[in-house]
């Protein structure tokens, strides 16, 4: 079965540690040791021979994507957060991407809504997601249910996501065991 590693809005907006979300997604990351869970996973798909693709959330700097009702997108656009070309939509430097792999840009939680990533997926027959990222609630969750949907096989890397909090991390990771293999970046191999 052909896969592709994504690795989701691992930005510095939320994973840096001098960024806005030092206290929430970088505290829990630590404590899960994310950080050193994605480097030796992304390693691994490169090793193997296996795509690695980077999924990032971004908005113009007007935000004109932005959907306005949204609870978390709207006090994004009054922080000033998720700003394309900036620093703060930039992959975290422990992660950075290499020539060749794939730069998926979205405007909303899922990583298949109104983006290139189905036809990514589908130009290179991958059959197989192995997904990391935070949020384990948002972009994890949405990306491994409508992946599901979409009849590829999704493996979660536990130890290579998190929540705000690690009460959000564990409901999620509870809802999405019918739906993906859950393993650890250690266990990982493709």
């Amino acid at each position: 079965m052909t896969s592709m590693l994504l690795v989701m809005d691992m930005i510095n907006d939320l994973v840096h540690p001098d960024g806005p979300n030092a206290k929430t997604y970088v505290a829990c990351g630590n404590a899960k040791g994310m950080y050193r869970g994605t480097v030796d996973a992304i390693a691994k798909a490169r090793a193997a021979g296996v795509p690695v693709g980077y999924v990032r959330v971004g908005f113009s700097p007007d935000y004109r994507e932005c959907p306005p009702a949204s609870p978390v997108f709207s006090r994004a656009k009054e922080a000033g957060l998720f700003k394309l070309g900036t620093w703060g939509t930039e992959v975290y430097e422990q992660f950075t991407p290499q020539p060749g792999d794939f730069d998926i840009v979205k405007h909303r939680v899922s990583p298949f809504y109104g983006t290139n990533l189905e036809p990514i997926l589908r130009a290179n027959g991958i059959q197989h997601l192995v997904l990391c990222g935070v949020s384990t609630n948002g972009v994890v969750q949405a990306a491994v249910r409508e992946g599901h949907d979409r009849d590829y096989a999704c493996t979660l890397l536990e130890d290579c996501c998190c929540g705000a909090t690690e009460e959000e991390h564990n409901f999620a990771l509870a809802g999405l065991k019918r739906y993906a293999a859950i393993t650890s970046s250690d266990a990982l191999s493709f």
